[in-house]
């Protein structure tokens, strides 16, 4: 993690940079450059300036010819408007954030297309089974869930824990009841 004053020196840079694209260098080559972010090391002798470029390869190549031939005098002014002893040698690096963003969008659409797919053919489907896939034993109403299995719920519950026991039963009448035996 860098330091507070490598992280300043790192956004002055940004700044001073960017407005010497904007208004000091007069490069017909020079395209539409926005400068996204910009690294320095922690001894603060390197700094590598990362850029876009709005437009085909043509426009980026030029633009990236631009930046080169225009380094010596970014890396003078910079060094003037930091006033640092050592001024940072620059590198500047065309940003692939414009075509990772694109490559995430055109998943994104990818995926909207394939869960409509997925949700169309879900809406025509019947199940392979019953609706209920779980198995319940048949009851009739006349025969007595007790014997078939199925707990009806608790009607009284006992536990034996040794010296002391206690029963429980659900009838709202009857209480707790606890024997200590000694």
């Amino acid at each position: 993690m860098a330091s507070g004053r490598v992280r300043r020196v790192a956004d002055r840079i940004r700044v001073i940079v960017a407005e010497l694209l904007e208004f000091r260098i007069k490069d017909v080559r020079l395209g539409f450059v926005t400068i996204t972010d910009v690294r320095v090391t922690g001894d603060t002798q390197h700094a590598s300036i990362f850029y876009t470029v709005l437009g085909d390869d043509e426009e980026r190549q030029a633009s990236a010819a631009a930046l080169e031939s225009a380094r010596g005098m970014i890396r003078s002014e910079v060094g003037k408007q930091l006033g640092m002893r050592h001024t940072p040698t620059l590198e500047f690096i065309l940003d692939a954030l414009p075509e990772t963003a694109a490559h995430i969008e055109d998943l994104l659409a990818k995926a909207r297309r394939d869960d409509a797919e997925v949700a169309a053919a879900a809406a025509t489907a019947s199940y392979a089974g019953d609706a209920d896939p779980y198995k319940r034993p048949d009851l009739d109403e006349d025969s007595d869930p007790a014997a078939v299995g199925v707990d009806s719920g608790p009607e009284s519950v006992s536990v034996d824990s040794g010296p002391e026991s206690v029963s429980v039963d659900s009838d709202e009448s009857a209480g707790v009841e606890a024997d200590a035996r000694t």
